[in-house]
């Protein structure tokens, strides 16, 4: 309770309390620097990274399915009608090459073309050179309304009543609607097939992103089946609608799929790259802290100081935060621990803004004994118990905020004082008044 005063080993004052540690580089400011040690650092895991320039990516985030390439479907239907008489191929999901057989049929219609054409090529063959010229012409005309009538039906000529359908191309057979020794007619799809080594995701892109957008885009896909796995896409086509109930538009993104491993019908993830190509000053997402009322991160000064900086964020990407105020190009931030630190430096401002707080406001008021006025200014008093700080009655030595409060007061003689917390160890007697016994 005397005047103020250091050491630099720990000791006790006049009244057996203990001087309260203070160690250089620590000392409390409103700013709420702090300083770590290298041992506490490395504890911490404390990390420190550069502000740095560089293009921000914001990708729009949807998600959407895999779906076939419509593009690459093909149905296969007879131009004429018939019967099924062998089924070669007869599971939906089964593989197929181009040139496949896929089931045979037996058609009339196929019979009787047969049957035209053979007479046609007869009687041509067997006119000769001497025999009517339109009589030949006829004959020559009606052999060939006939293979044309099969080249439409998609038929080889001279192939008899039974053909065999061939798979137009490879894929994979998403539809079957044949079965052996049924009928069909003319157009009926008997079998669907599709190519699979390229796929569509179709995604859904909300209202308010649809701008960022555009075909040509780099996106990244993953699907629940392959976690971890990142497929490359492209943006293939934006559809022209928007879904009035979703408020989202389609867009159709493209993909490789070689080994097969995306299935239609997959749920998928998608993030469309987009952002501009001009670098702007960012930091990694980890150093900015924000409590939803300030937006920091917290400077390294060197020799293990660190001071917080309020900012001011601009985009975001996965990675990086944009900074359009508070740092400079090159700037060292904290980027690991420093939420460790953060409340430390928060902490240490408060107790420094108490501490100047009290002092201006806290006056204390009791009565006692003048006891003896030092040459340097300070004077010895007796004063009564004091419960606001714990304090007994005792006599201490106070500072006095000017010599003429106790000028003519003889030593012993009883006052009542109010005195001032200005600071650690730190108390000024502001008023004197002589009371009667």
């Amino acid at each position: 309770m005397g005047q103020p005063d250091t050491s630099p080993v720990p000791k006790k004052d006049s009244m057996g309390m203990d001087y309260i540690p203070v160690y250089e580089g620590e000392d409390n400011d409103d700013s709420g620097a702090v300083t770590v040690s290298p041992a506490r650092m490395q504890g911490l895991g404390v990390r420190v990274a550069s502000a740095e320039r560089r293009a921000l990516l914001q990708p729009v985030r949807a998600v959407g399915q895999v779906a076939v390439d419509e593009r690459r479907i093909r149905d296969v239907a007879p131009r004429f009608e018939g019967w099924i008489e062998t089924l070669h191929v007869s599971a939906v999901g089964d593989p197929v090459r181009a040139g496949q057989p896929l089931f045979t049929v037996y058609a009339p219609e196929l019979v009787s073309a047969a049957a035209e054409l053979q007479i046609a090529e007869t009687l041509a063959g067997s006119l000769g050179a001497e025999a009517d010229a339109q009589a030949r012409a006829g004959a020559e005309r009606l052999a060939g309304a006939t293979r044309e009538r099969l080249a439409n039906w998609e038929m080889r000529a001279g192939s008899g009543a039974r053909q065999q359908f061939s798979a137009p191309m490879k894929g994979v057979v998403l539809e079957r609607n044949a079965v052996a020794g049924m009928r069909f007619g003319a157009g009926d799809t008997l079998f669907r097939i599709a190519d699979l080594s390229t796929v569509w995701v179709l995604a859904e892109v909300y209202e308010q992103d649809i701008a960022r957008v555009r075909p040509g885009q780099p996106a990244t896909v993953r699907l629940d089946a392959w976690p971890g796995e990142d497929f490359a896409a492209t943006v293939d086509y934006l559809y022209p609608t928007l879904d009035p109930a979703t408020r989202t538009t389609r867009v159709r993104l493209q993909l490789p799929n070689p080994d097969g491993r995306l299935r239609p019908g997959q749920f998928a993830q998608v993030a469309l790259a987009t952002g501009e190509a001009a670098p702007v000053l960012a930091v990694p997402d980890s150093a900015v802290i924000d409590d939803g009322e300030r937006q920091l991160v917290l400077l390294a000064e060197g020799e293990g100081r660190f001071r917080p900086q309020a900012v001011r964020t601009g985009r975001r990407d996965p990675e990086w935060i944009e900074i359009l105020d508070g740092l400079e190009d090159g700037a060292r931030v904290v980027v690991a621990a420093n939420f460790l630190i953060d409340a430390e430096s928060r902490l240490r401002a408060a107790l420094a803004g108490f501490t100047a707080d009290d002092a201006a406001v806290q006056v204390y008021r009791t009565q006692g004994v003048f006891e003896e006025l030092y040459e340097d200014g300070a004077v010895s008093l007796t004063h009564e118990p004091i419960p606001a700080l714990q304090w007994p009655a005792m006599t201490m030595d106070f500072d006095l905020a000017s010599p003429a409060l106790v000028e003519g007061l003889a030593p012993g003689t009883p006052i009542a004082f109010e005195f001032e917390a200005r600071g650690p160890g730190e108390f000024v007697v502001t008023k004197v008044e002589a009371v009667a016994r």
